[in-house]
């Protein structure tokens, strides 16, 4: 009994694999509770039923295609050409604002010839700013920690793609950006202080916008009591709620949401949360909630490996991209339950959606080839601090 312990204990310790096993394994069950709910979901939405469970599967595919070159490709290709990578996505951002389709107001995709999906800018361009800001970080690591001001452009790049997401608009994909590059900072050393700063600035900034608008005031009061006005702007929101309420404990079952039929919009997408929580209950929900925390931890465990050993490029990127996805999860899943006003956001390797899919499997590959990289790589030195010319030497 005690060999067979001691050979379970081997067979899981992950500092023996080439990769992150728990990181691959969660990412998997989302990947395949997201197939299965999305077919649930979208099963009364067209004549074929299988059309959106079929295109999902499509996407799956090419998310783990995308995924596996991802590992097979190193690191450094993409820290020497992440000036140029963001340049590509800022220039993508600027192009939906002039070709884009306007769906609900708002300019996010650009249609793709043929029988391809549209591309949803926003989510390539988190790719680029994941790079530039790990590049950065990795080669200013120590003036980031000794003097205060060099944060400032960091923050005036973000500011760029930022202000082309504000024209669109989409307010939920600044607050993911945002979100990670001061995560980022954060996680490099930087000054807490302009931080907080430059926080409080963006928060002042955005109560403003609020207030400027009368349809986003309509939004965040809607939020703030959604059975105010139930069948106009706070509509979506009791859908969901009523969709929480009716799930229980267990949920009503798989397959038997009756939400879903009509009532709640985006249930494949933006509201896929609610009708998990509907058929698979509370237990259901929490199972998502934890699976997300095991994500988002083995990504950060895997950034901090990589700073450890010296691999300051894959350290930042995979805290960059630890936060992305615990931002975009809990904003999608917080506007489903009513804690946040309502978002555009889908919920990473779980919603329907091509664009998001492809990214969220090149961002699991990226964590993939970091940890690996960590692995079998020499340890680095820590990028040592620009020392100052002494006179006469």
């Amino acid at each position: 009994m005690k060999d067979r312990l001691k050979r379970l204990r081997e067979a899981l310790d992950t500092r023996q694999m080439s990769f992150d096993v728990w990181l691959l394994l969660v990412a998997l069950l989302l990947a395949g509770l997201g197939w299965v709910m999305v077919s649930s979901a979208s099963v009364e939405l067209v004549d074929d039923s299988y059309r959106y469970a079929l295109r999902h599967g499509v996407f799956l595919l090419a998310a783990a295609l995308a995924a596996v070159l991802m590992v097979s490709l190193p690191l450094e290709l993409w820290r020497q050409n992440a000036g140029m990578i963001l340049a590509l996505s800022l220039l993508l951002l600027a192009l939906v604002l002039l070709v884009g389709q306007d769906i609900n107001g708002s300019k996010r995709w650009i249609a793709l010839p043929g029988p391809l999906p549209s591309l949803q800018v926003s989510e390539v361009g988190k790719i680029g700013l994941v790079f530039y800001m790990a590049a950065f970080m990795a080669r200013f690591a120590e003036p980031l920690r000794t003097r205060m001001f060099t944060l400032l452009r960091p923050l005036a790049v973000l500011a760029l793609p930022a202000g082309l997401l504000f024209a669109a608009p989409d307010f939920g994909g600044m607050v993911v950006y945002t979100v990670c590059v001061v995560g980022m900072l954060m996680m490099a050393g930087a000054s807490l202080v302009l931080l907080a700063g430059a926080g409080g600035i963006l928060t002042a900034g955005a109560t403003l916008m609020v207030a400027m608008e009368p349809y986003r005031l309509a939004r965040w009061t809607s939020f703030l009591d959604p059975w105010a006005d139930q069948f106009a702007t706070g509509y979506q929101l009791t859908q969901a709620l009523i969709a929480f309420g009716r799930g229980h404990v267990t949920g009503t079952g798989l397959g038997n949401s009756i939400q879903k039929l009509h009532f709640l919009p985006e249930a494949h997408t933006d509201f896929i949360f609610a009708v998990i929580a509907e058929e698979l209950g509370m237990l259901g929900a929490v199972t998502v909630v934890l699976l997300f925390t095991l994500l988002i931890v083995r990504a950060m465990l895997v950034g901090r490996r990589a700073e450890l050993a010296g691999h300051l490029f894959a350290a930042y990127m995979s805290y960059g991209i630890g936060f992305i996805i615990a931002a975009q999860a809990f904003i999608n899943m917080a506007v489903s339950s009513g804690l946040l006003p309502t978002k555009g956001l889908t919920l990473p390797l779980i919603s329907y959606g091509g664009s998001s899919l492809l990214v969220t499997g090149v961002m699991i590959g990226l964590l993939l080839r970091a940890d690996h990289e960590t692995r079998h790589s020499p340890r680095r030195a820590p990028t040592p601090a620009r020392k100052r010319r002494q006179p006469g030497l």
